[in-house]
């Protein structure tokens, strides 16, 4: 996996400086003239300040969308369970985006799954099984466990290799269990006979077929406000565009 200098951290301090500027005139601009109907006021209700990054709700798309439904900005990221460059970004570029701005509601985050093979469909059904409020640590950990699982896959024969590609109900199972994903997120509290249900949805793992990935298709990919960031495949290249968004921001 390719690495890169910028360590999330740095880049969550890069965006508050960034946003840090726009937010201050804003917050000026809304003190200056309270307005109960105008949402961000001094007026406004603000029982969420801080805590939106824990609302959690799914998309039609087949993903998930964390933050503020009424945030001025929304950033897609899609993203598949076997891409390193993917599991890089959720390691660093979402830390850093809870920190700035999906926690205090500036934009909401929406993860959609990409689906290239069948493990894939797996991991995706297993990080879907349970309360969407318990998506964010399922996603997680499989992608912080990726490392391994995904090493363990590439050493098996290529006859079992193939057995999985299939991803029909008994080669997900298979997967789930040899590949220790099942066991993965039975840790964090999950039955494993509710890991094995989700997993044995046919009928969800048809849909997750129908939402395949073209060959070929670089990830993860962004899409901010609906419009495609072309070339934006990885934190690096995604902060400095959110940086000048946000800071940019008119009311």
């Amino acid at each position: 996996m390719r690495r890169h200098p910028l360590p999330g951290t740095a880049a969550a301090l890069a965006l508050v400086l960034a946003v840090t500027a726009g937010a201050q005139q804003q917050q000026q601009k809304q003190q200056s003239k309270p307005d109960l109907a105008r949402p961000g006021s001094s007026f406004a209700p603000k029982s969420r300040a801080g805590k939106w990054q824990t609302i959690v709700s799914p998309t039609p798309e087949g993903g998930f969308l964390i933050g503020n439904p009424e945030a001025k900005g929304r950033l897609t990221a899609t993203l598949s369970y076997t891409c390193p460059e993917c599991a890089d970004f959720t390691a660093r570029g979402e830390q850093a985006l809870d920190l700035v701005l999906v926690m205090p509601g500036e934009m909401s985050l929406e993860l959609r799954p990409a689906i290239r093979n069948g493990l894939d469909i797996t991991a995706t059904l297993l990080a879907r099984c349970g309360d969407p409020a318990g998506f964010r640590a399922r996603h997680r950990a499989l992608m912080a466990a990726q490392g391994r699982w995904l090493a363990k896959a590439r050493g098996a024969p290529a006859s079992q290799q193939a057995i999985w590609e299939r991803a029909d109900k008994a080669a997900r199972m298979n997967a789930a269990n040899a590949l220790g994903l099942t066991a993965l997120l039975a840790r964090s509290g999950r039955s494993t006979a509710a890991l094995d249900a989700c997993v044995s949805d046919d009928a969800a793992a048809a849909m997750l077929r129908k939402a395949a990935t073209p060959l070929g298709a670089r990830l993860p990919a962004f899409a901010l406000d609906g419009k495609p960031l072309a070339g934006v495949h990885d934190w690096e290249a995604l902060y400095p565009v959110l940086s000048a968004r946000f800071a940019k921001r008119t009311p």
